[in-house]
């Protein structure tokens, strides 16, 4: 269904879309047209989400680029005890999606204007907080908590996008450090299945009791690839047209006949040169 009109003016409020409750807000103070953000109870017809529990969880359209989930958090926590809040490029359904193991590699920011999902801790929050449409605009950017745009929300953005290197040497230690220690769990667990049957009468087989492989230096690995790239060239076009085939057959056999003359050869001079000869 397509959005009503606004309305907008002095005195006029906004239209909100079906089943949608608008929310004024603004940048600041200073700042005169509002924005709406459109509210409603966030429900789901097949099965319930754990992560947005029924009667308790607030579904949020046109969220501003300059609006961050702090800034969610800061303004629905007057209305009830926020337990979560959620942005997303659009709406979602099923789980949440898993954290990234990593603070280093998740540069994803969203851009543009968002969708979240406000998770209240008591299901009051949900008419607390679409209650918001009659009072006034809600201020984002305060002085007690500004929000950064422009070329200072950039520069906070290019220094968070910094690497620490002892942060991250910190994070593959640990990383390791634990990997080892799965290893080193996966060979004991090895060694005690080795040889020993199941319920069923089965035996494990793995790869402990092999030799284990000599590490190539970094010369053989260089000769292994310029063999395979020969090897590679060679194959190249090879016998690709009939007529190809029969120079590669001739070839092959005229190959064959001078190997022929030459053991003969080598056999006559081998028979020439024995010493001792009984007739």
């Amino acid at each position: 269904m397509a959005p009503s009109k606004r309305k907008r003016g002095k005195g006029v409020a906004c239209v909100a879309p079906a089943g949608y409750t608008a929310i004024p807000v603004k940048f600041s103070e200073k700042h005169q047209s509002p924005h709406y953000l459109y509210v409603k109870e966030h429900k789901v017809r097949d099965e319930t989400d754990p992560n947005r529990p029924p009667n308790r969880t607030l579904f949020i359209l046109n969220v501003p680029p300059y609006c961050t989930k702090e800034c969610l958090l800061r303004l629905f926590s007057s209305c009830c005890s926020v337990q979560s809040v959620e942005m997303y490029e659009k709406p979602r359904l099923g789980e949440k999606p898993e954290a990234p193991e990593s603070k280093f590699f998740n540069t994803k920011t969203l851009l543009g204007f968002k969708v979240a999902y406000v998770v209240f801790k008591n299901p009051a929050g949900i008419q607390a907080a679409q209650s918001l449409s009659t009072k006034g605009p809600l201020v984002i950017s305060s002085v007690n908590h500004p929000v950064q745009t422009g070329i200072h929300k950039w520069i906070s953005g290019y220094a968070a996008s910094l690497i620490d290197p002892a942060e991250l040497k910190k994070e593959v230690d640990a990383f390791m450090q634990a990997y080892d220690q799965k290893v080193a769990e996966e060979d004991a667990n090895a060694e005690d299945e080795d040889g020993v049957p199941d319920e069923e009468g089965w035996v494990k087989v793995t790869r402990r009791g092999r030799r284990p492989g000599i590490p190539r230096t970094e010369a053989a690995n260089l000769r292994a690839l310029e063999r395979e790239k020969r090897k590679r060239a060679r194959k190249e076009l090879l016998n690709f047209y009939a007529w190809q085939h029969r120079e590669t057959k001739r070839e092959h056999i005229a190959q064959l006949r001078m190997k022929f003359e030459e053991d003969k050869q080598k056999i006559a001079l081998m028979r020439a040169q024995r010493k001792f000869r009984p007739y």
